[in-house]
């Protein structure tokens, strides 16, 4: 534990609690400071005001949570920024930072299983986040606006929280900006009130979601909401940039959310949506939770596919550790697979083919990254498509879609692990996959060029 930490263990009394420790009890094998230990988050209400012209944010993050152990004191995951002031249960706690652990002592101890309220102030110009893999997250000042993303450190960027896939909760986040701007979020928008040349925008995230799916984009965006023939709420946000060259993509998130429906079972949020950025404002596309974010140099059907698959693979089902991304990846990859075989496109086959054909799937097993830098290299991606046209090749057509709408079904709002799905795979299917698991999933070499699947689709 940190020093701060146990310093302030001593001063303990009530329930005689411990303080939380500032990581998880079993830390991230890539991201170990990430995750604290002691609670679990409920839910996160988020006030906040941006000045585009300075670049300065003003927060205030109040989080619901319930004590895991007796605590004497907790850490939440913040990276820069000043702290203006905490509060536990509406009682003053000392605030201590050391490096990006916020430690919080509450007046009284808390007892195992009660729920407590903690609200953080804090003010600054956030911060960019440079990933092990050189990629830019947290904090993205654009244009005059700003897009704030998290996979999969960066929400510690702009709130402090359990930023670790493993901690879901609800969230409710309040953007005020110069009027004329919108505020962008996941979820669905309760209320936008504007007064005083400045506009606030609300956002409701009903369902549990990561932090790293949290999402804000501030700018000038040209939105539209509607609901599709099934009820679904569905909300777009557009940089003016890149209206033209992205409106057919655009207008095909309803359809690709019906295809996706029939292919992996029900959507699992209560709405959906996509915001494109303006080009550049990122170097990838990100599958934030109800509205994935793709920059418009980016904005492709392809694209859409893969990271509107996320809602289940992902965003519902989310990986418990960063060593599982391959259940992102490689479900997502397999989708757009699926919809090019559907619409005309390359056959599954000839995109295994390309994909085994690929030197970079074979650097390493796609549930085994050598490293943090390597959780969103190519064998996560293209080996972990393939290990799943594997599976379908072993028990057929049928089970195989079963099996997917099941995973999600029965996983849905929850994380799971690699061995949670090979668990699962095995037991509903009743096959022997082992030989998939062993040569395809975590297996170091190359194997021999299956023949082609007898459906080339």
């Amino acid at each position: 534990m940190a020093a701060a930490l146990l310093a302030l263990s001593a001063c303990g009394g009530g329930v005689h609690g411990t303080p939380g420790g500032d990581r998880l009890r079993d830390p991230d094998p890539y991201f170990p400071r990430l995750g604290n230990g002691g609670y679990d988050v409920r839910h996160y209400s988020l006030t906040l005001a941006y000045d585009p012209g300075s670049g300065r944010l003003t927060g205030a993050a109040d989080i619901t949570a319930r004590a895991t152990q007796d605590l004497s004191a907790f850490s939440l995951d913040f990276a820069g920024m000043t702290v203006q002031g905490a509060t536990v249960d509406g009682a003053y706690a000392p605030a201590n930072r050391a490096g990006t652990e916020l430690t919080i002592r509450p007046h009284h101890d808390l007892e195992r299983g009660a729920t407590f309220r903690t609200v953080v102030r804090y003010s600054g110009k956030p911060r960019t986040i440079t990933d092990p893999d050189a990629s830019q997250e947290g904090w993205l000042p654009d244009h005059g606006g700003a897009l704030a993303l998290g996979e999969p450190t960066g929400s510690m960027a702009w709130f402090p929280g359990n930023n670790h896939p493993s901690d879901k909760a609800t969230y409710d986040i309040a953007a005020t900006v110069p009027a004329g701007l919108q505020a962008v979020s996941n979820g669905r928008l309760t209320s936008r009130r504007t007064s005083g040349g400045r506009t606030t925008f609300h956002w409701h995230t009903a369902e549990p979601m990561a932090s790293y799916l949290a999402m804000l984009a501030i700018g000038p965006y040209k939105t539209h909401s509607f609901t599709t023939p099934s009820g679904l709420p569905v909300f777009t946000a557009v940089a003016p940039s890149e209206e033209k060259s992205s409106a057919s993509v655009v207008a095909r998130v309803p359809e690709v959310i019906a295809w996706e429906s029939k292919k992996f079972g029900p959507y699992p949020f209560g709405s959906a949506g996509a915001v494109i950025a303006p080009a550049g404002a990122a170097g990838y596309s990100l599958e934030t939770q109800t509205k994935p974010v793709l920059p418009g140099d980016q904005a492709s059907l392809s694209t859409l596919v893969h990271e509107l698959s996320h809602q289940w693979f992902g965003d519902s089902v989310t990986p418990a550790s960063w060593r599982d991304m391959w259940l992102n990846e490689g479900f997502a990859t397999y989708a757009a697979w699926l919809w090019d075989a559907d619409h005309g496109g390359e056959s599954i086959q000839d995109h295994f083919d390309d994909a085994y054909d690929s030197d970079a799937n074979w650097d390493f097993p796609p549930a085994d990254p050598p490293g943090p830098k390597e959780i969103s290299a190519s064998p996560v991606y293209g080996r972990g498509a393939m290990v799943l046209q594997m599976i379908r090749r072993t028990v057929g057509d049928d089970a195989f879609f079963a099996l997917v709408r099941g995973w999600v079904k029965d996983h849905r709002y929850g994380n799971a692990t690699t061995a949670d799905f090979t668990r699962y795979a095995d037991r509903k299917t009743g096959k022997d996959l082992s030989p998939v698991w062993k040569t395809w999933l975590h297996g170091k070499d190359k194997p021999a060029r299956p023949a082609p699947a007898p459906d080339k689709r």
